[in-house]
């Protein structure tokens, strides 16, 4: 697991999320079609008001060259 604050462009190491009903709904929608579509390794869930957002991605540390540099760094290094 990584996680990336993008406001700061430092990884942290612990997150608390809280969502809707409806935005769990979609963000279970979300990891589902991951992981029956591994080549779309991300999707972007955001709040009602499109103020916030939460980017899911699904990585094989085989297979990260569709990534961006900051993202390999993030999932090589965890840094």
């Amino acid at each position: 697991m990584r996680i990336l604050n993008e406001d700061n462009d430092k990884k942290i190491d612990c997150v608390s999320i809280f969502l809707t009903r409806d935005e769990a709904i979609q963000m279970i929608g979300f990891l589902k079609d991951l992981m029956n579509n591994p080549k779309n390794h991300h999707a972007h869930l955001s709040s009602g008001d499109y103020q916030k957002e939460i980017t899911l991605c699904l990585y094989d540390l085989q297979d990260i060259e569709s990534f961006h540099p900051r993202a390999k760094k993030l999932i090589l290094k965890d840094e």
